[in-house]
């Protein structure tokens, strides 16, 4: 919403300083040809298409049309292109074509130009075409925007049309344009008067669907109170008028089911809007004169009201120009509808679809098999001599000779131990340990040798140890160890300190959060960050507290935006610099003293920075720190440090810099046309391309990957193998150590197997839950994962987290693979990719690029979210990247049908989220299937509507269910059982989303499962029961949480189903879900990896007997 050895693939190499210097020399050729590319305009989609999808269609989703001031012709919108027939009706005739998605016709009064909106440039603009669809131009320009609905005045020499900021703005206020250009003025910048809509969601009022009738002073609309929610209260939306003469506004209705989309006769005499009516949305027509109303079409298309309303709340209509009747779609046709007396006449139509499409960027991904190569070393730290490194590896302390030594194990313990710091002297290394009963303090020899000692006498929650630059004491992050035990964060830290050589803490300060406490050469000082404030220092007992500076990064384009907080400050050992982390890079960051205000510096635009900011990361990096002489900086990203010599990078900057300069002077020379874009070229490469790259050493552990060994038969069940549609009425199957061996009405059982009788059982295989945010606590890491466990007590063998926020879910899975952790398979897509949204502006193919080396080269997760990163061009610039790099990027839904449409153009192959608008037909349901999208509707959290958990919660009391208390902590039982919302059952929308994915299914599409971690385990069998309550069969509802879940995250070869070769991760249900969907809840085993573990208790089976 709005969480095998690694893929062949090129790996950098560090370089040495020999060699960055002689890349010095190369940087006046490097420049050159970069410069075209950062100065050409953005005037096309990148994305070649490889592809195409034909077929012809009768029927249309969300078809916005306009009849022509003749009354001869209609032009509607399909699957982002423009069509005319005539008003009676046949077949039409496609005016725009190619990828760029086109939509929401307008004629002009004189009927002779279209006015429609277009992402052709990249972005959505405002577009102009003659009548035919040809001679396209842009009436705006931009790439920061969303427009919606725009309409002529009635003189015909201006257009208005609702607009908002890109991504995901969804305060749109109405703009005026002349046709012949300028940059327009918004109308509605200052309508804040009251409007329906909560208050906490602002105090800007939207505006979409304008329309005039014959008077252009006075402007229709529908307007309501901040942007988008969930789980509404309606009333949403009301009509109101704009004054063009006094800019007042005037509302016009006061209705429960909300009033959208006003459409005015020509003649004046009649309003037509929807409103929703029960669980209907229909169409209501107003006599002007008398005030009076009434049904016109009753039920019609469902608004989007619940959405986020990109194309607006209901598609575009028009009356006919002698105002006896209104030209609009719903059911998937186009209607003529009398006016007044609401009699539907259809307007046939067929439509010859031709979609280019993109490479469907879908890869084939094997299991892993072998040892664990581990993945991420966190808190990696240099000792103070720079020769050894020591950090934390699957939670364990591990120390390695620098650049290039073996890691071996610091200690022998079984606890976990994280966040090493070594003492001044290098002598001893601190850190924290943790376990289910809470967590101390320790400290061992920096050599390994000795047994570590305990300092805190009693146990609690510490995090981030540091010593004090003399060496006597350790300031620490204290907290109550009861929340980490139940996997929970809660509040009451406070930074404290102890002796170095052990005893009871000292409270200096109560903290809001988890700061990392360090020092400056001033051993009477301690530093920590507190987002809110900004670098802070205080004395040891908390006094005498300073704020020394403010970090800033990427602010997102949205009203009255503010940037984002640094991530992380810390201050040099000489208090002249800072080193930050903001939006995933580190910053190198100038510290001046001003006065008592301290100075506040963002780093998205190095350039414009009031003191020098230097970018020392082009991919990025985590874990920062300083070396205790301050000559160095360290980051880590996934399995690999970098430690970056600060006095060669600052002289090979200046280098650069100078070279640019020349080259710069030179080509302004050449290019005197065009100064200010080779100016921005300069800039561009000042600020992006670090001159001097640090020192890289990658960090290789080998951990033995957890195999069952021995055979087992599972004897005589029903097995829905969902191989096809087989389906073995009593049968067996035969597993082998991790795989299927045998999948038969009769399996022979190898020496010395274990035969287990499941006579009148059913087998299936173990559900895959694609849309997964089992998130456990992240920092100090848990040593049993709660939400782990009931996905796998209620048979999710595989998830797939789909944005995980951070990083720990490395380590995590790491300890899944290698059996020290219990729970399903965990795969990822890592954090969330969400450039433009909440990161960064990409400005070029490369850009991404550098983002997403980040999980091919770094985190290895195989796949990405792409999380509405950005315009139609930066989103193409992800897929382009990812299949360059062999990821495989699903996307976020995001509420926004336009946008899920554009996706399974540009050969998207997952999407997360249902599609707001409802019902699908048959033309929306063809390019699903044909694009080859896996579509995951997560229904628990369905778009559009009321949440279906709801549904299940009214209805299913998981307070007192004995193996839900068993797996999930009383409080969040409490939370989720205790006190929920109620909808009156004709409000929920799940059935109607599920309708849709059935007929996907239906015509060869893929739908996966998820689960959105909403109530981890039984969600994903109310999933599957929400997808038969619209109209899926059971098999094909298993299908989603099985084989297709498989397919959809490429590892269909190995999971989904139960067939010979492919892992062992199956259920064994005591009923038949094939009769009774709700049958999968009656679980008796789960095999995951070939263990057997008791569906009640999750005690192994076999081949252990282990509680």
């Amino acid at each position: 919403m709005l969480t095998t050895p690694f893929p062949a693939g090129h790996r950098c190499r560090p370089r040495s300083p020999v060699m960055r210097r002689l890349s010095t020399a190369m940087l006046l050729a490097a420049v050159a040809p970069s410069l075209p590319l950062a100065a050409q305009r953005p005037d096309s989609l990148p994305l070649k298409t490889t592809r195409s999808v034909d077929f012809t269609t009768s029927e249309g989703t969300w078809i916005s049309l306009d009849v022509s001031p003749d009354g001869q012709t209609i032009v509607f919108e399909l699957l982002g292109d423009l069509y005319t027939m005539p008003l009676a009706g046949g077949e039409a005739k496609r005016i725009t074509a190619g990828p760029a998605f086109d939509s929401q016709p307008r004629y002009s009064p004189d009927g002779k130009t279209i006015v429609f909106l277009s992402d052709r440039w990249g972005s959505e603009n405002v577009w102009l075409c003659d009548a035919d669809g040809s001679h396209p131009r842009a009436l705006t320009k931009g790439d920061k925007n969303l427009y919606a609905s725009p309409e002529w005045t009635p003189d015909g020499q201006y257009v208005v049309a609702s607009k908002t900021s890109m991504p995901i703005g969804s305060v749109y206020e109405i703009w005026l344009y002349h046709r012949d250009g300028g940059s327009g003025v918004s109308l509605m910048k200052d309508d804040k008067g009251p409007a329906p809509g909560p208050p906490e969601r602002g105090m800007q009022n939207n505006a979409l669907g304008a329309a005039f009738g014959p008077d252009g002073r006075y402007l229709w609309y529908a307007r309501h109170r901040g942007g988008f929610g969930y789980n509404l209260d309606l009333p949403e939306w009301e009509l109101a008028i704009y004054d063009r003469q006094t800019g007042k506004v005037f509302p016009q209705t006061d209705l429960y089911g909300s009033a959208m989309r006003p459409v005015l006769s020509p003649d004046g005499k009649w309003l037509v809007y929807s409103t929703r009516h029960d669980a209907e949305t229909g169409l209501r027509l107003r006599n002007l004169a008398s005030g009076d109303e009434r049904w016109l079409v009753y039920p019609a298309q469902r608004d989007d009201q619940e959405s986020r309303f990109t194309r607006d709340l209901m598609p575009g209509s028009s009356f006919t120009p002698d105002s006896k009747a209104l030209v609009v779609s719903y059911g998937g046709k186009i209607w003529r509808v009398e006016v007044p007396s609401g009699q539907p006449m259809p307007v046939p139509f067929t439509a010859k679809v031709h979609q280019d499409l993109g490479l469907l960027v879908r890869f084939e991904t094997r299991v892993d098999t072998g040892d664990v190569v581990v993945k991420q070393i966190r808190d990696a730290s240099p000792s103070p001599d720079g020769r050894r490194l020591v950090f934390s590896a699957l939670d364990k302390l591990y120390l390695m000779d620098l650049p290039g030594g073996t890691p071996r194990r610091l200690t022998t313990d079984s606890v976990h131990e994280q966040v090493p710091a070594w003492s001044p002297d290098g002598q001893w290394v601190a850190y924290v340990t943790w376990t289910d009963q809470g967590g101390y303090v320790q400290k061992i020899r920096g050599d390994g040798r000795g047994k570590a000692q305990r300092l805190t006498p009693d146990p609690a929650f510490y995090d981030h140890p540091a010593w004090s630059p003399d060496g006597q004491r350790i300031v620490v992050i204290k907290g109550p160890r009861g929340p980490r035990i139940s996997g929970q964060i809660g509040p009451g830290y406070e930074l404290a300190w102890l002796p170095a050589a052990g005893g009871p803490t000292t409270r200096v300060t109560p903290i809001a959060g988890g700061g990392r406490p360090h020092f400056s050469r001033d051993p009477n000082r301690i530093y920590l960050y507190e987002a809110n404030e900004g670098l802070v220092s205080m004395r040891y007992d908390g006094t005498d507290r300073r704020v020394h500076i403010k970090v800033t990064g990427f602010t997102p384009n949205l009203p009255d935006a503010q940037p984002f907080p640094a991530h992380e400050i810390l201050i040099a050992p000489d208090s002249g610099r800072v080193l930050a982390t903001a939006s995933n890079y580190v910053y190198l960051v100038t510290l001046p003293l001003v006065g008592a205000t301290p100075p506040a510096i963002n780093v998205s635009d190095t350039s414009a920075a009031p003191f020098p900011v230097h970018r020392l990361t082009r991919i990025g990096g985590d874990f920062i720190g300083w070396a205790s002489d301050g000559r160095t900086v360290h980051w880590s990203i996934g399995r690999s440090f970098f430690r970056y010599a600060l006095a060669l990078g600052d002289s090979l900057a200046k280098v650069k810099a100078r070279a640019d300069s020349i080259r710069a002077d030179s080509l302004k020379q050449a290019t005197k046309e065009k100064p200010d874009s080779v100016a921005k070229a300069r800039v561009d490469s000042l600020a992006k391309l670090p001159a001097y790259e640090a020192e890289r050493v990658d960090v290789t552990i080998r951990v033995p990957r957890d195999v069952p060994r021995g055979s087992v038969v599972l004897r005589g069940a029903r097995i829905v193998s969902m191989k096809g549609d087989e389906l073995i009425e009593k049968g067996d199957v035969l597993v082998t150590d991790n795989r299927i061996e045998c999948v038969a009405a009769t399996c022979a059982a190898p020496a010395g197997a274990r035969v287990l009788d499941v006579v009148g059982k059913t087998i299936i295989p173990g559900l895959i839950d694609i849309h997964a945010h089992p998130w456990p606590t992240w920092g100090i890491h848990e040593t049993e994962v709660w939400k782990y466990l009931a996905n796998l007590a209620w048979g999710v063998t595989t998830t797939r987290d789909p944005q995980t926020s951070t990083t720990d879910v490395l380590t995590y899975a790491d300890q899944v693979e290698t059996g020290d952790l219990l729970g399903p398979r965990i795969y990822h897509t890592g954090p969330g990719v969400f450039g433009a949204y909440l990161e960064e502006n990409w400005s070029s193919l490369d850009d991404v690029r550098n983002t997403l080396k980040r999980y091919s080269e770094f985190y290895h997760t195989n796949t990405i979210k792409q999380y509405m990163a950005g315009n139609r061009k930066q989103r193409q610039w992800v897929i382009m990247a990812a299949q360059e790099l062999g990821l495989m990027p699903t996307i976020e839904g995001g509420l926004d049908f336009k946008m899920n449409q554009t996706v399974q153009l540009d050969g998207y192959p997952g999407s997360e989220h249902s599609f707001p608008i409802m019902p699908l037909y048959s033309d929306a349901v063809q390019l699903a299937a044909q694009s080859g999208i896996t579509y995951t509707p997560t229904l628990l959290v369905s778009y559009g509507g009321p949440f279906s958990e709801n549904y299940f919660y009214e209805r299913y009391d998981i307070h007192d269910n004995a193996k839900i208390r068993r797996f999930i902590p009383h409080e969040e039982i409490d939370k989720r059982a205790e006190r929920r919302p109620w909808f009156r059952e004709n409000q929920y929308v799940f059935p109607r989303i599920a309708a849709s994915a059935a007929a996907i299914v239906r015509a060869g599409g893929h739908v996966g499962m998820g689960c959105h971690g909403q109530l981890d385990g039984l969600g994903c069998h109310w999933e599957l029961w929400a997808m038969v309550g619209g109209g899926m069969t059971p098999r094909e509802a298993l299908r989603a949480g099985t084989i297709d879940g498989a397919y959809g995250i490429g590892m269909d070869k190995d999971l989904g189903s139960l067939e010979s070769g492919k892992l062992a991760d199956l259920i064994v249900l005591d009923a038949n879900p094939l009769e009774d969907i709700h049958n999968t809840e009656k679980i008796h085993y789960v095999m995951k990896n070939g263990r057997l573990y008791g569906g009640a208790t999750l005690d192994e089976v076999w081949p252990r007997n282990k509680p």
